[in-house]
């Protein structure tokens, strides 16, 4: 079998010793951001993304090998198993390729070929391909094919036994794994797939309309297009057909498949492959390129989910301040939930300021009462229904009002799946939906990680035909992305949910509820090494988590930073040579600057490690996530029909896709930055130009209504043009024909 360190080593372009250590702490119970971020040393500071593109081919490869463990078996039981199909599969690296050389051993129904076999045709199958041969002498094939004239075998003419022959040939071409590998190769470098809406669907009665006639070469297909034609098709609006040159695999094959020089056998073989193509062939292997562009499709979209979701979670906190969330509605109220500087819920009421003057001067009363009282230095307000008018009323409101606290519009997107989780049942079983959706948007504000943690990542509006795509494959990446955003901040242990602590390195669902009861129990932990109190919380969960786990205010000043305890007394080290008491050591970061790392270098502790030490010292407890900032959008623009081309607004970016991204800009519909839009350069991806949460400067281009519809650009006035759009478009080559003369040219008559 292969040898799969070495393979890995190879493809990822890394050191063997790197591989065989990072697999080793893998086997070893070391969760990704424990290995990434504690043992650079072992794995020659890999990150995050290299460990788990390491670690999901390893998956592949071990994979792999079991299938193939299983393949062989099944052909040495069949006694066909030979040497060198033996070295053929153990060498193999893809799936794909696996398959197809299993496909000639695989048991399956009865074929035309088998039940031609049954009838005793193998032995002139056996002697056509004798004399499928330049030297071969002239035959003439019903002379050939008489003695196997059968009336008791249900062969009743030389026609018939022909045809017979023909099966089995036409099965052994079909099964041919080179064959399949070239044909699949040609669909995709020279095939196209082409849409049409379907007669039922008037011009201009589909959202698939610019699918009605369409085309785009298979090797050009854009991800967001794949599925977008897919959905049209699973919901019988468009058919969807992959086109090609038929003619240039026939004469592919007959280039291979065909070596006699006598007219009567190369008729019959001729029709022979066409046979195999089209029936054994065709279907299948349209099949299988379809699935592998839906797999690229699904892995471009959920990286694109991937970096949305990464982007939202990590948006800028406006930090742990008293805050007041605004559910906002019109004829059911507004909900106020006051919210404390650890997130705890303090209060809630309704107010009604859009029914009438006398409700609104007594809504504005009762905010500016609860502002008071709990010294709100924020307002969170829901961007749903209401919002911009919720919005304008509560800055009415405040007027006078010092200091007076900061109004921003909050993303509702999740929040009613939230409100009716259990997660929020469990933490407000007393409470109303709509209270529980405003103590969410609250601390969405206060910080957005630590509450969107509760929500299913799919819920929160940043995905890209998230529902089309491989939802197993999905739902692992998401996780992956939350795990890696939780501990690339770190949580604080005397404040985090359960379903936050869920997500840091080694701690599971079940001991996060755990550490919650006990801290409700016992009180706030005090120190790091109190952990280990905890029921199940082992040394293994331990070392694995407690690098990420805050407590501010604590017994060990250390446990408020990233340092992992097991390399306190490294910090003891560097303390006492500076003589600065232990308790001050993050205090003095000029001090830091004249360490000598050098002088601290183990067996156990490297430069890597002594580098982030000291960097932690001298930013302790600080917050990767970027400064807070908010968008200000337009006073007077609430709604669509208040927007008119070439207004220049601000807006907050809430999706992107590969085809450009959408922006709020406070009027209930975001708007469309088309990719050709993004920037006054051509933009290959918008993900390198925008990401989720951004605020930008936009200026709408066209505003529809009827279709709420807004298309927006973020370039210059004098770049603002369509002009530059079709570069964003792939190019249609016209198809070509491939004559026996091309093929044996461009690839090789042995091949």
């Amino acid at each position: 079998m292969i040898d799969i360190p070495s393979i890995l080593s190879a493809e990822l372009g890394l050191q063997a010793w790197q591989v065989q250590n990072a697999l080793q702490l893998l086997d070893e119970g070391g969760t990704l951001p424990f290995i990434a971020r504690y043992r650079k040393e072992r794995t020659g500071e890999m990150n995050e993304i290299q460990l788990r593109d390491l670690f999901d081919r390893f998956d592949y490869l071990t994979e792999l090998e079991e299938r193939k463990q299983a393949i062989l078996n099944s052909i040495a039981e069949q006694g066909k198993l030979t040497d060198e199909l033996r070295k053929t599969i153990e060498t193999c690296l893809v799936k794909t390729e696996l398959e197809d050389l299993y496909l000639p051993f695989k048991p399956k129904r009865r074929t035309r070929a088998t039940i031609a076999r049954e009838k005793g045709l193998e032995p002139l199958a056996q002697r056509i391909r004798d004399l499928n041969s330049p030297d071969a002498p002239h035959i003439h094939l019903d002379q050939e094919a008489a003695p196997f004239v059968s009336e008791e075998h249900g062969v009743m003419t030389p026609q018939e036994a022909l045809k017979g022959a023909a099966d089995i040939l036409a099965e052994e071409v079909a099964e041919r794994a080179g064959h399949r590998a070239w044909i699949r190769e040609f669909f995709v470098r020279e095939g196209a797939f082409a849409t049409t809406v379907k007669d039922a669907f008037p011009e201009g009665t589909t959202k698939f309309e610019m699918y009605r006639q369409f085309r785009v070469p298979v090797n050009q297909i854009a991800a967001h297009t794949m599925l977008a034609m897919r959905r049209g098709e699973e919901e019988e609006v468009l058919t969807l057909e992959l086109q090609f040159d038929e003619e240039s695999i026939l004469a592919y094959l007959e280039l291979h498949e065909v070596k006699t020089r006598h007219a009567e056998l190369q008729r019959f073989l001729q029709a022979m492959l066409r046979d195999a193509f089209q029936r054994l062939m065709r279907a299948s292997l349209i099949g299988e390129v379809r699935y592998e562009q839906k797999q690229l499709a699904d892995a471009e979209s959920i990286r694109t989910f991937e970096e949305n979701l990464r982007n939202l979670l990590l948006a800028s906190p406006a930090g742990m301040k008293p805050t007041l969330g605004v559910d906002p509605g019109f004829r059911t109220g507004c909900k106020l939930a006051v919210i404390d500087a650890t997130g705890q819920l303090l209060g809630y009421r309704t107010i009604f300021p859009h029914q009438s003057e006398r409700e609104r001067e007594s809504a504005a009363a009762a905010v500016r009462t609860m502002i008071a009282q709990h010294e709100i230095q924020l307002v969170a307000v829901g961007n749903g229904t209401a919002g911009r008018e919720t919005e304008a009323f509560l800055r009415q409101a405040l007027e006078g009002v010092s200091p007076m606290p900061a109004v921003v519009m909050i993303s509702e997107s999740g929040a009613s799946v939230y409100s009716a989780s259990e997660v929020a049942i469990e933490e407000f079983p007393e409470l109303d939906l709509t209270v529980r959706g405003a103590v969410s948007i609250g601390r969405r504000l206060q910080d957005p990680l630590a509450e969107l943690v509760k929500i299913d990542p799919k819920s929160i509006g940043v995905g890209q035909y998230q529902h089309d795509v491989d939802q197993r494959l999905l739902k692992k990446k998401l996780e992956e992305t939350v795990e890696a955003c939780v501990n690339h901040v770190g949580v604080d242990l005397n404040l985090a949910s359960k379903e936050l602590l869920s997500y840091v390195a080694g701690i599971t669902p079940n001991l996060a509820r755990s550490i919650v009861e006990h801290r409700n129990r016992s009180g706030a932990f005090r120190s790091r090494r109190q952990l280990l109190d905890v029921a199940r919380f082992g040394a293994k969960t331990f070392e694995q988590s407690a690098g990420f786990l805050r407590i501010r205010g604590g017994d060990e000043p250390l446990d408020n930073t990233a340092v992992h305890p097991e390399r306190y007394a490294v910090v003891e080290r560097i303390a006492a040579d500076l003589n600065v008491p232990l308790p001050q050591i993050t205090h003095v970061p000029e001090r830091l600057q004249s360490v000598n790392l050098q002088g601290y270098i183990t067996s156990e502790v490297g430069e890597p490690t002594l580098r982030d030490i000291v960097a932690e010292l001298k930013k302790p407890g600080r917050d990767p996530r970027a400064e807070f900032r908010y968008a200000s959008f337009a006073e007077g623009v609430n709604q669509m029909s208040d927007l008119k081309p070439g207004m220049e607004l601000e807006g907050v970016v809430t999706n992107v896709a590969n085809f450009g991204a959408f922006v709020d800009v406070g009027v209930h519909q975001d708007g469309l930055v088309h990719i050709s839009q993004l920037a006054d350069r051509f933009v290959n991806d918008p993900k390198t130009v925008v990401r989720v949460g951004q605020v930008v400067k936009v200026r709408v281009l066209e505003v529809n209504e009827q279709l709420r519809r807004i298309s927006l650009t973020m370039r210059s006035g004098q770049a603002s043009g369509q002009a530059s759009a079709p570069r964003n478009r792939p190019q249609q080559p016209e198809q070509r024909t491939f004559t026996v003369d091309d093929l044996k040219a461009k690839f090789g008559k042995g091949r």
